[in-house]
């Protein structure tokens, strides 16, 4: 009882910082980093949107019209159907964002039900400001939880933060605020993380229904029904794993985490990244054909150690496979996962060259690294490369924003495309209507 009920003041500390929170008030380098959050969100959303997978499923949706833009499609359609399908494309590709600390992806469990609720009619500043508290709450969550193991963090500690930013929009105050963030963290999903390494394509759906629930919770508290009792103390603590209290408002408002997140230039699991680096850092000194290669890594990354590949969700959870990929190819992106490189003989001949091993000393360095090392010894000899973390993490060569314009141009193979995201998304703060510049940039991105 007593955890319950520091939880339910933590949970009471967050729901006044969000309804006082303004974005002008925000530092400079926060709003700046917030925003360049989001053009990476739009950006992956409008890729994940191009594949065949989420082509399929938004067409079984039959989504009812309405004012929420589908990124990437052309369309706009409900709130709810955009919310889910615009959340599901995100992580298509396991190209969005994370955060290290957080041990997740707190924008993709909140942008997308908060833009589809601000596409109604809300002003530019109270959205950024509802997808900061969107950031902020859920990778508070994040750092506040530890899962148990074999539990995917998708779908559980992330959906607080979902129904912080959608209180925001729905303008509610304090009290309203405490109720929605109390509500959404009520349900939370228990994914098994053998769901990603098996390929089943239920676990990116998970990000879908925690931005549904996001909504769920804010209409909830709008009510003025909700009953906030520290319910987050049980469904993430006691069900799920631990959860910190004090780890939820530790200098809020103060320590920003936006600014501790990352960005991604692989289209894997971050855990594998590090691994790429170091891969492709030896390419051009090892012979293929001949290669036997090393992989020593952390326990958390251990477990990604299968050699075959049914999906390319799969796939994207294998280190043998995107260590074999980056090794032949050069990078792993999109196209690196589509049919026929999945059924590629040579990454597969080369993947089953291609050992895991868990390593004590790079564990010791969890979790302010993700560490890995790479050996490979072929007939050009033996050589090694060790990364502390990935390209792209705020603590090892971070991106610029500009660095990230140029990643997300590469990726989507359409540079015109992302100057247009950032350009649309720089006049959010002072838009009047933001409902109508998302759905401007929804037509820019259009369908491809």
């Amino acid at each position: 009882m007593e955890q319950q009920e520091a939880v339910r003041g933590a949970v009471g500390e967050l729901g006044e910082w969000v309804a006082r929170l303004r974005w002008s008030d925000a530092p400079a380098e926060v709003r700046e980093r917030l925003l360049t959050v989001l053009v990476d969100a739009l950006a992956v959303t409008a890729l994940g949107s191009r594949e065949p997978a989420q082509r399929a499923l938004a067409e079984a949706w039959d989504a009812p019209d309405g004012p929420a833009p589908l990124f990437g499609t052309g369309r706009t359609a409900a709130v709810d159907a955009a919310a889910w399908l615009n959340a599901t494309a995100a992580v298509r590709l396991e190209l969005d964002d994370g955060h290290r600390l957080a041990g997740g992806h707190p924008a993709a469990h909140g942008f997308p039900a908060v833009l589809a609720l601000a596409s109604r009619g809300t002003p530019g500043a109270e959205l950024c400001a509802a997808l900061l508290a969107a950031y902020e709450v859920a990778a508070r969550f994040g750092r506040a939880t530890s899962l148990r193991p074999g539990t995917h963090p998708h779908g559980n500690w992330g959906v607080a933060g979902a129904g912080a930013g959608c209180a925001r929009v729905l303008g509610l105050d304090a009290p309203g605020a405490t109720a929605a963030i109390d509500a959404a963290s009520g349900m939370p999903i228990a994914g098994p993380f053998s769901a990603a390494l098996d390929g089943n394509p239920v676990r990116d759906t998970w990000i879908g229904a925690a931005n549904q629930s996001g909504l769920v919770a804010a209409r909830l508290a709008a009510t003025g029904t909700g009953h906030p009792t520290g319910i987050a103390a049980h469904a993430l603590g006691d069900l799920l794993g631990t959860l910190d209290p004090a780890a939820l408002v530790d200098g809020v408002g103060e320590r920003w985490e936006v600014l501790g997140g990352y960005f991604k230039q692989h289209s894997s699991c971050s855990f594998t990244h590090a691994a790429i680096d170091a891969a492709l850092s030896l390419r051009d000194q090892v012979d293929e054909a001949t290669a036997q290669v090393l992989v020593e890594i952390h326990s958390l990354g251990a477990q990604l150690d299968r050699a075959s590949w049914p999906t390319p969700l799969a796939a994207m959870f294998s280190l043998p496979f995107v260590v074999a990929t980056a090794l032949r190819r050069g990078h792993v992106v999109p196209a690196d996962l589509s049919a026929d490189a999945l059924a590629d003989p040579a990454t597969a001949d080369l993947a089953h060259r291609v050992v895991i091993r868990p390593a004590a000393d790079l564990d010791a360095r969890l979790p302010d690294e993700r560490p890995v090392r790479v050996t490979v010894t072929s007939n050009r000899g033996r050589h090694v490369a060790e990364r502390p973390n990935p390209v792209g993490d705020a603590a090892f060569q971070p991106f610029t924003a500009d660095d990230r314009i140029r990643v997300l141009g590469d990726l989507l193979g359409d540079p015109a495309a992302v100057a247009a995201i950032r350009d649309h998304v720089a006049e959010l703060p002072d838009a009047p209507d933001a409902g109508k510049t998302l759905r401007a940039l929804g037509s820019a991105l259009g369908a491809r």
